[in-house]
């Protein structure tokens, strides 16, 4: 029997609007690693469950470092979430991605130093050490439905990218930012790590949709990056992450995951090393 599909929806900076779920109701989750962001708004899109959460509060009043993803992502998993759809607003490190376009990553850089990247340190109910692999790190069948989404909806999709997540809640210095592309960079952010790690120590089958909103500040000519050009940049495409967003919902919601969620669990087993009696 397949199992019931549930769609979790994190919505990032300008993409948290209850208004995309029917028959909304609001529901208030505490976890044994505190409170999410905000309370969770249950629904259904296009017939299929959902629930949405907005990673920083609806007033976006929580900095990246102090979202509690932990949190956020067991309360999703707790409501009985399969997948995890979310939004991320990105600086591009790329010439080829320009504000406005859409990315759906493949890979990520941690370059965080704050943040919990793991249920199981003792503090909660979960016992070991989870040594969870990250490769792949995202969901490769949503990421497929995605990108056949986009393109089918017109809408200009880079199919692959690299995020590098960093601390914040500052920009980059040009010092910091040459040296990602670098590396091979595509994308800079804020938050995609460690929810993606939580996402993938939980079992959930996680995928993003990142926006590009400037870039940077390692070009040599044009506007360095600042938060009016970011916020204007994202409210002039929002509506394409939630078109694109509302129309994947159901096509995930119509194939069968027995195997991949089966697959993602056996691995977080695997992952476990318990600890030693003498």
């Amino acid at each position: 029997m397949s199992p019931t599909i549930k769609i979790g929806i994190i919505g990032g900076s300008g993409l948290d609007d209850s208004q995309i779920i029917e028959s909304r109701s609001e529901k208030v989750v505490n976890t044994q690693f505190g409170n999410p962001s905000d309370v969770l708004i249950e629904g259904k899109i296009a017939g299929v469950d959902c629930v949405l959460l907005a990673r920083h509060g609806r007033n976006h009043s929580i900095m990246p470092s102090n979202v509690n993803y932990r949190a956020n992502i067991w309360a999703l998993k707790e409501l009985g979430c399969t997948h995890l759809v979310v939004s991320t607003a990105t600086g591009s490190l790329q010439e080829s991605i320009a504000p406005g376009d859409i990315v759906i990553p493949n890979g990520f850089i941690d370059r965080t130093t704050k943040r919990a990247q793991t249920f199981y340190d003792g503090s909660g109910s979960l016992v070991g050490v989870c040594h969870v692999p990250m490769e792949p790190a995202f969901c490769s069948r949503s990421r497929e439905v995605l990108i056949e989404t986009a393109k089918e909806l017109g809408i200009k999709v880079h199919e692959k990218g690299t995020v590098v997540t960093i601390e914040g809640p500052r920009f980059s210095s040009k010092a910091e930012s040459t040296p990602l592309r670098q590396w091979g960079a595509d994308l800079v952010n804020m938050t995609l790590v460690p929810e993606v790690v939580l996402a993938k120590e939980a079992g959930l089958c996680y995928v993003a949709i990142a926006m590009a909103t400037d870039y940077d500040c390692w070009r040599e000519c044009g506007e360095n990056v600042n938060v009016a050009d970011v916020l204007a940049t994202f409210k002039k495409n929002v509506t394409k992450v939630t078109q694109l967003i509302t129309s994947v919902i159901p096509r995930l919601a119509a194939m069968d995951w027995t195997d991949t969620i089966e697959e993602l669990k056996n691995t977080v087993n695997g992952s476990i090393m318990l600890p030693h009696s003498n």
